[in-house]
């Protein structure tokens, strides 16, 4: 079932990574914007890196994690690869 949020192009749905909040019609959850977003790369960029995305939603990702940031980071964290488990040769790319 899709659930609707207050933003316009974020949804949870109960098929798609358990109800992560993601973005409409895909299944790129809000979580790989803000990661995207918190290593530097501009909002205007991600759709670049991420053609199937508008800027219009990655800006309402980006808002929804403003209104959401505990829910968010938890999502980061629960999928973070554990440094002991990164090889070391890339580790630090």
């Amino acid at each position: 079932m899709v659930q609707l949020t207050e933003h316009c192009y974020i949804v949870k749905n109960d098929k798609i990574l358990n109800s992560e909040p993601i973005i409409k019609d895909t299944r790129t959850p809000v979580r790989a914007i803000v990661e995207m977003w918190r290593i530097g790369v501009s909002p205007e960029e991600i759709p670049q890196r991420l053609p199937h995305l508008s800027l219009s939603q990655v800006f309402d990702a980006l808002s929804y994690y403003l209104d959401h940031q505990t829910e968010i980071n938890e999502y980061i964290e629960r999928n973070r690869i554990p440094d002991e488990l990164i090889d070391p040769r890339v580790r630090n790319l």
